[in-house]
């Protein structure tokens, strides 16, 4: 028994470490963006840049795994809320990169426009994550 609160307490330290690491994901990929002059360029890094974000997500989705299952796969509440919230996450950057994916580079202010396309994405984003680890600390 005192193993599986040891897992637990290790599983919510990581837990909290991933969040914190999206964070700063999302951070970094607003500089980027915010000092991007050429979507070539621009495009290019983010094809580095994006699996990095996509493991920090896929990082925060194990550690609550590990919780659930340390748990006995309790369905609490507060989990299907991390659930929905962490769909809602991958769905946005879906969006974000598929439009990027599909962006036609030869268009007069293509990069102006999806910088406030994109934008407005991170700042949702950014409220997502804060608002699901407000109500977690709580």
């Amino acid at each position: 028994m005192n193993a599986i609160n040891e897992m637990y307490d290790m599983s919510i330290v990581a837990h909290n470490y991933g969040v914190m690491a999206v964070l700063g994901v999302i951070l970094v990929n607003i500089l980027v963006l915010f000092s991007a002059k050429d979507i070539s360029k621009y495009t290019r890094v983010m094809r580095i840049w994006m699996p990095i974000g996509l493991t920090t997500i896929g990082a925060i989705i194990f550690t609550g795994v590990i919780m659930m299952a340390a748990k006995h796969l309790d369905f609490t509440i507060p989990n299907i809320a991390m659930i929905i919230f962490a769909v809602i996450f991958i769905f946005l950057e879906v969006k974000r990169s598929s439009k990027l994916k599909y962006i036609n580079k030869k268009e007069e202010g293509v990069l102006k426009k999806y910088k406030v396309y994109t934008f407005k994405i991170f700042a949702i984003e950014i409220f997502v994550i804060l608002s699901i680890s407000f109500w977690m600390w709580i």
